[in-house]
């Protein structure tokens, strides 16, 4: 019973604390894409690639993380 407790705890803290991480970084996005007002910068095709680039590299670094469940062992 007490583990049940503890695992319901466990994932109400995961849940409160992803979902004011995932609205940070939302809303970090929104605030890059100001960037795009042509009329108050100035910006190479080059520059939004390098940008979204390196947006997307740690997208899928972090959903790695998720989707291992433990690191394997070196065997021989």
């Amino acid at each position: 019973m007490e583990q049940v407790n503890k695992k319901e705890a466990s994932e109400q803290r995961f849940k409160r604390i992803a979902e004011v991480r995932t609205n940070a970084v939302l809303d970090r996005l929104r605030i890059l894409g100001n960037l795009s007002n042509r009329q108050m910068y100035s910006y190479s095709e080059e520059d939004i690639d390098k940008i979204f680039s390196a947006i997307n590299k740690q997208t899928k670094e972090v959903r790695a993380k998720f989707n291992s469940r433990k690191e394997k062992k070196f065997k021989l």
